[in-house]
């Protein structure tokens, strides 16, 4: 990873998935301030100071091989309606853990599921990872549904998982594995 920069990924409807930049501070403070994704995601941005810095911390973990995060954002340089990408990213045993949230104006037109099966194709297939997980709170059915959609397999309920601001939750385990694309 640390090799080569950052690939840009194309979406189908005009969107691309690059890499976040310094500009897209407003963007992630906007996210930061949303409920849902605070809920979902403990998500907490203060300022367009602290959001650079969290961009820069992306790019840092990049050339770390630990994280690859994208902007979902129309193509063409345009401003940044959510994130994607792959934390905990472990290339010597071969997964990593999916996250991804999107801003209210991009929810609901399958926008997740098509940017989950596209970075998930990435993973396995140019960073040749072997499993992919995605968790998610058992209160969050949306989330459940890019699962499925994306065709990440239900492995379970993991009991008092993940801390999220309303306290502690179960939550779902799906992954996918090389060879089921």
């Amino acid at each position: 990873m640390a090799r080569n920069p950052q690939p840009v990924l194309g979406l189908d409807g005009g969107l691309e998935l690059r890499p976040w930049e310094p500009r897209d501070a407003d963007a992630l403070v906007t996210a930061g301030q949303d409920p849902a994704i605070r809920l979902w995601n403990r998500l907490a941005v203060e300022s367009p100071e602290h959001a650079r810095q969290r961009i820069e911390r992306m790019h840092r973990r990049w050339q770390a091989e630990q994280a690859a995060i994208w902007a979902i954002a129309r193509t063409g340089g345009g401003e940044a309606l959510g994130l994607i990408g792959w934390g905990d990213i472990d290339l010597a045993d071969g997964n990593a853990e999916i996250v991804y949230w999107l801003l209210p104006a991009a929810r609901g037109g399958g926008v997740a599921v098509e940017a989950t099966r596209r970075v998930s194709r990435w993973a396995l297939e140019e960073l040749g990872l072997h499993r992919l997980r995605l968790c998610h709170s058992t209160a969050n059915p949306a989330s459940c549904r890019v699962a499925e959609k994306a065709g990440y397999s239900f492995e379970g309920t993991m009991r008092g998982a993940l801390l999220h601001e309303d306290g502690w939750h179960d939550e779902h385990l799906h992954s996918l594995v090389a060879g089921d694309l």
